[in-house]
């Protein structure tokens, strides 16, 4: 059974069928690529992977991190997370937010959303049996 991410801005919500995902953007000042896989599971969202092609201005890899394909790549000490907020702002670059069937910018998942709110993704809550 395929999990679902809700996408919340403002008054605006969606729901996409997925059990994992993945979050990429660039770096607003160093334009390195930073991308963050995530499961859902148990009404959670679990970081499964992130990586950064790069450091700088405060986006150093943390200890632990190993170097593959180019890209520092570790998983955080806490990677469960039951949100995740992002800024949406006209003067970074937009989220690419991909699952199984489509990758697309996140303004295109949430067409209709407030411009310029914050987005919130969260696993959407199912009832456990």
């Amino acid at each position: 059974m395929l999990a679902a991410l809700c996408l919340a801005a403002g008054g605006f919500h969606a729901t996409v069928a997925a059990d994992a995902f993945t979050l990429s953007w660039r770096h607003s000042i160093e334009k390195i690529e930073w991308r963050e896989s995530y499961l859902i599971r148990d009404n959670r969202l679990f970081i499964a992977d992130a990586a950064v092609r790069g450091s700088g201005a405060g986006m150093d890899p943390p200890e632990g991190a190993r170097l593959e394909h180019g890209a520092w790549h570790y998983r955080p000490a806490q990677p469960w997370r039951e949100s995740i907020v992002l800024s949406r702002s006209e003067f970074a670059g937009d989220y690419l937010l991909c699952t199984e069937r489509r990758c697309a910018p996140l303004e295109t998942w949430m067409a209709g959303a407030p411009a310029g709110v914050p987005a919130e993704l969260s696993a959407c809550r199912t009832e456990r049996r």
